[in-house]
């Protein structure tokens, strides 16, 4: 963890987001109020009876054991990946799958780092390499689920230009499903898409812009951290639009939050 905090260090300097994509709760104690138990007393106003008491036959109930109540097993997540692991460091396998069912997008997940020039990294391979089918979590950035911001990239196209699949991330609806399962424990956690929105790279690298798509602990170069207000939100993003230098000079991203 400690390697992991420090390399996260140089992260304040990150995210100028790759072009090519290469609580504590305050605990108030409160004093407990009591309210007075009435009490079942005899009224002086009644008249005293002499009559002979009744005579009562108390029959003895059976013991019923209390129902035992199992107490739930708090569910992991994380870590995802060896917390040794250097943000520096290249993709690693994670124990996740992301689905996108109005793109029909069913895709493995690899764990992501920071590329030399500090960018997120996006990574590619030879020509029908599974790496172009893959979409990527990056480890800076809060689990899915968790209170905080996750960020997935996936490739637009591949070395060839073919469809990949981020393909058609833009045509993502308001209230369209995103699923993040989780295949360790066999869990799923369902986003709802608030927002997608089309970035240029200038407006895509603004500080605010790049809190809104990593979260403030990446931005700030410290972990991720849990959002003020508790809320799971996830962000998808992809590149787009004309290639200037060798690089798409839009971003497609897309924000949605853990459904209740």
């Amino acid at each position: 963890m400690t390697t992991r905090l420090r390399m996260l260090g140089c992260l304040s300097s990150l995210l100028i987001i790759a072009m090519m994509l290469s609580a504590c709760k305050n605990k108030e104690t409160a004093e407990a109020i009591h309210t007075p138990i009435p009490s079942l007393l005899a009224s002086p106003l009644l008249p005293s009876l002499s009559m002979p008491s009744p005579v009562v036959q108390l029959m003895a109930h059976p013991t019923v054991p209390p129902t035992s109540i199992p107490t739930p097993t708090p569910v992991v997540l994380g870590p995802l990946f060896d917390e040794q692991l250097d943000i520096m460091d290249g993709p690693v396998e994670v124990p996740l799958v992301l689905e996108i069912p109005a793109l029909k997008v069913n895709a493995p997940v690899l764990g992501v780092g920071l590329t030399s020039s500090n960018e997120m990294d996006a990574p590619k391979g030879p020509i029908d390499d599974p790496v172009w089918h893959s979409s990527f979590w990056y480890r800076g950035s809060g689990l899915p689920g968790e209170s905080g911001t996750a960020t997935i990239a996936g490739h637009l196209s591949d070395s060839l230009g073919r469809d990949e699949i981020f393909v058609h991330l833009e045509d993502l609806q308001p209230g369209d499903s995103i699923i993040i399962h989780y295949t360790k424990q066999n869990l799923d956690f369902t986003f709802t898409v608030d927002q997608v929105a089309i970035y240029s790279l200038e407006e895509s690298s603004d500080p605010a812009m790049l809190e809104k798509i990593f979260g403030i602990g990446p931005v700030t170069g410290k972990p991720a951290q849990p959002s003020s207000d508790g809320i799971s939100r996830l962000t998808l993003i992809t590149c787009i639009g004309g290639v200037v230098n060798g690089r798409f000079d839009h971003h497609v991203v897309v924000f949605a939050t853990l459904k209740n």
